[in-house]
């Protein structure tokens, strides 16, 4: 006489949701500009040969992608030389900001969690996936948790066989 098993998934049944936060990664290419390029002798910003270097931009290679504007030398940079370069790129690329790639990376994700809809969420179970072959921003996890606290009824972090309870509403 054989018997039959079934193989039950208990995670599924659990009415757990995973939500892995890397679905919420913009995607695209990340490019930086250094305004050291557009110095004199990389030292000092002379208004009319910025203005020229920064006409003279192919805007084409920062067509469709993220932006941050940074200054590797110690240089002190005009506030409007700030919005000349991101006037030339604006119109082309998905987003401009002031920073180096981790301050660009922790915007991106700021504006994907706020404008993200959790409601799916309310009242459920969520466990955040904690591993992740692409880096997340710290500050995600934060703002992650300050939007899913007021609607789950619980919220864990780490994987289904190993998590740590963060709260239980």
């Amino acid at each position: 006489m054989s018997e039959e098993f079934e193989i039950r998934n208990k995670v599924a049944e659990s009415g757990l949701i995973n939500f892995d936060l890397t679905t919420l990664l913009p995607k695209g290419e990340r490019k930086g500009i250094d305004l050291k390029d557009f110095l004199w002798q990389e030292m000092i910003l002379k208004e009319k040969d910025f203005r020229e270097k920064v006409d003279a931009i192919d805007t084409e290679q920062y067509k469709d992608t993220y932006v941050y504007i940074y200054n590797s030398v110690d240089t002190i940079i005009p506030l409007w030389a700030y919005f000349v370069l991101t006037a030339k790129i604006t119109d082309v690329a998905k987003k401009v900001v002031f920073g180096n790639r981790e301050d660009l990376e922790v915007i991106l994700m700021h504006n994907a969690i706020q404008t993200h809809d959790f409601e799916e969420m309310r009242g459920k179970r969520v466990l955040v996936k904690g591993c992740s072959d692409k880096e997340i921003p710290e500050n995600a996890y934060i703002e992650l948790v300050e939007q899913l606290k007021p609607i789950v009824k619980s919220l864990m972090f780490g994987e289904a066989c190993s998590n740590v309870p963060i709260i239980k509403n």
